[in-house]
């Protein structure tokens, strides 16, 4: 690692604004925290435990789940620590690693989501092919490039970063972000502004393709009833949750990169944690809830562990 010898942590200010709140934003981040535990594990449970989950569909979304207890785990935990301290600083290297399973996160979000409207394009629109096209050993597949490309994308984001000759070490956000050390670079920061560029692109390019899915879609569902009702039942929480984390993504880069200083700093948290707080949460609620064969299962299984429980404490 290139960077400053002096420079061996970073202040994160973004503290400040909350300082007199942590007792009760410490709770709340902390209950939040479990919240996102519980629906992310009861669902994962709920797949892995009843076969007749066991389908494309149903395999993607537990990568999604799985994806959101990787990536929360990066920032709450560390954050309710951060909140109930004095001293709001991280390592260099734990600046980094936690900029990786971040931001890693946020793209594999975006990777599981663009496979998961593959798999409904297919299902809908060349329903004979489904079983052929989307196999088991066919999806495993797709689930590993889903994983891989975004980490690799992102090894890449932080090698260029490690690189990066430092003049200062504030960070202005609740937790580290790359664009923030980028800022704080003294020399040229090119390579980084280029790569960064062509990962924007290329999941510009992703969107426009679940789009294009997503067009297809809606003509091939206003063919029939049965299409109209394997939309509804199965592409409107995918949407759901598309948009979802689309909009908060979306709001954390723009602000990121071309926030106003004149913004209220509560506002400036509030923005840059939403990818980190609104789809881990809604995610697996919204499959849950709408989806029927994963509901009636979730239900089966918190109804068995309550009367195992309940037998338990009767012996």
């Amino acid at each position: 690692m290139n960077n400053t010898p002096g420079i061996v942590h970073f202040s994160l200010s973004g503290f400040r604004s909350i300082a007199n709140y942590r007792v009760i934003i410490s709770f709340f981040t902390l209950l939040c925290y479990c919240l996102i535990l519980i629906v992310n594990v009861s669902l994962i449970l709920t797949i892995i435990l009843h076969k007749n989950l066991h389908d494309p569909m149903c395999i993607i979304l537990c990568n999604l789940c799985i994806n959101g207890l990787y990536g929360t785990s990066a920032f709450y935990p560390r954050f309710i620590s951060d909140i109930l301290s004095d001293r709001h600083v991280i390592s260099y290297k734990g600046c980094l690693l936690q900029i990786y399973v971040i931001y890693s996160y946020a793209m594999l979000d975006y990777s599981v989501l663009a496979l998961m409207a593959y798999d409904r394009y297919v299902a809908i629109c060349r329903p004979l092919e489904y079983h052929s096209v989307m196999s088991l050993q066919k999806t495993a597949v797709l689930v590993c490039l889903a994983w891989i490309v975004p980490l690799c994308c992102e090894a890449t984001v932080i090698g260029l970063t490690s690189s990066l000759k430092l003049c200062g070490s504030h960070i202005h956000k609740l937790y580290c972000e790359n664009w923030s050390i980028v800022k704080l670079a003294c020399g040229s920061t090119k390579s980084n502004d280029i790569v960064g560029l062509v990962l924007i692109s290329f999941y510009f390019a992703v969107a426009l393709c679940i789009a294009f899915s997503y067009v297809q879609l809606v003509k091939s569902a206003l063919k029939s009833k049965e299409g109209r009702r394997k939309f509804i039942q199965t592409c409107l929480p995918h949407l759901f949750c598309l948009l979802n984390v689309t909009t908060t993504l979306l709001f954390d880069h723009m602000y990121s990169r071309y926030g106003s200083t004149s913004v209220p700093e509560n506002l400036k948290n509030f923005m840059s944690v939403q990818f980190l707080l609104v789809p881990p949460v809604l995610n697996p609620i919204i499959y849950g809830v709408i989806l029927t064969k994963i509901r009636n299962r979730m239900v089966h299984l918190i109804v068995t562990a309550y009367q195992r429980l309940k037998l338990k404490s009767n012996v």
